[in-house]
C-alpha cells in the first residue's frame, strides 16, 4: 500500500494546480465588476441633456487643479503622521521658505500654524439627476386633433445652489476638498452653484396627442457627497537641520453635501387627460 502513496500525493499535487488558474480568475472578477458598478452609478441617463451652448447664462467653469506641493512640502507631509489634503495649507507650506545652515546643531523652533482640515475621506457619493425642479413647460391640447409638438424654453432665469448638510468650521476648505474629490469619482462638472439662463432653449421633442395636456419638467441635477473630515493643529517642528510637521488634537466629523451638476438639465415629460 506504501508504494501507491507517492502516486496519490504527485496526483493530487497536479489535480490543485489545474485548479489554481480558475481560483486566480475568479479573484480577478469581482474588481472588475466593481469598477464596471462604479462607472454605471455616474453614468449620465438619456433624460439628462448638456445645455452648456444653450444655456444663456455661461458659467464660469469651476476650476479646481490639483495642487502640486513643492519638494519641501512633500518632504513635510510626509512626516506627518496625519494625511493632508487641504490645498490652501499645501499652498502655504509652497510658499514657506526654510533655510538649513551646517551650523544649526541644537536649534530647536516649534512654530504654530493654526488648526486645518487636514483631508477629506469620501464613504458614498451618489447622484440625484432630480434634486430640484426648476421649469415647466405646459400645453393643454384636449381641444386638438392632431398630435402637438414642444420643446423645452426655460422661462425664468433659475439660480441652484448646493452645500453642506450643517455649519462646520473652515467650512469654504472642507467644501474645496468635498468637491475635488466627488469630481475625480463621479468625472462630472460640479460646482456648488450653477445659473440657468431665462430662455434656455433645447430642440428635443415631445408629442402631446389630442384630448390630452403636456407637461415637461426640468430639473436640475446634483451629486450627494458625504464623508468625514479630519481636522488638527499644525505645528512645524524645526530641530538642527530636520524639519517636520507635528498635528496635534486630531479630531474627525462627519459631513455631507449637495453639488449641483453644473449646466445640465433633466427632463420628465408626462401627458394626462386632467390637470396635475
Amino acid at each position: 500500500m506504501k508504494k501507491y502513496v507517492p502516486i496519490l500525493a504527485a496526483a493530487m499535487i497536479i489535480f490543485l494546480s489545474s485548479l489554481a488558474p480558475v481560483f486566480a480568475e475568479k479573484g480577478k472578477e469581482e474588481p472588475a465588476k466593481s469598477q464596471e458598478a462604479e462607472k454605471t452609478k455616474y453614468k449620465v441617463p438619456s433624460s439628462v441633456m448638456n445645455i452648456t451652448q444653450e444655456n444663456t447664462y455661461p458659467n464660469p467653469a469651476e476650476d479646481l487643479p490639483k495642487l502640486e506641493p513643492s519638494d519641501m512640502t512633500k518632504e513635510l507631509i510626509k512626516s506627518s503622521k496625519v494625511k493632508i489634503e487641504n490645498p490652501d495649507l499645501i499652498r502655504m507650506l509652497n510658499e514657506t521658505s526654510i533655510n538649513s545652515t551646517p551650523f544649526a546643531i541644537g536649534y530647536r523652533a516649534i512654530v504654530y500654524l493654526g488648526q486645518w482640515p487636514l483631508n477629506y475621506e469620501s464613504t458614498e457619493t451618489s447622484p440625484n439627476w432630480e434634486y430640484q425642479k426648476i421649469n415647466t413647460n405646459y400645453y393643454d391640447n384636449r381641444g386638438g386633433k392632431s398630435p402637438y409638438q414642444i420643446h423645452y424654453v426655460q422661462e425664468a432665469q433659475k439660480v441652484v445652489r448646493g452645500g453642506l448638510t450643517a455649519k462646520i468650521p473652515n467650512s469654504p476648505e472642507v467644501q474645496k476638498m468635498m468637491i475635488l474629490k466627488s469630481m475625480e469619482k463621479t468625472g462630472l462638472p460640479l460646482a456648488f452653484e450653477t445659473i440657468v439662463g431665462a430662455g434656455t432653449k433645447k430642440d428635443q421633442i415631445y408629442n402631446i396627442q389630442p384630448k390630452r395636456l403636456g407637461y415637461l419638467y426640468g430639473f436640475a441635477p446634483a451629486i450627494n457627497e458625504k464623508g468625514k473630515v479630519t481636522y488638527g493643529e499644525v505645528y512645524l517642528m524645526l530641530k538642527g537641520n530636520k524639519k517636520m510637521l507635528v498635528i496635534k488634537n486630531v479630531t474627525s466629523q462627519g459631513i455631507g453635501a449637495w453639488i449641483p451638476v453644473q449646466d445640465h438639465v433633466s427632463f420628465t415629460f408626462v401627458s394626462s387627460e386632467q390637470p396635475r
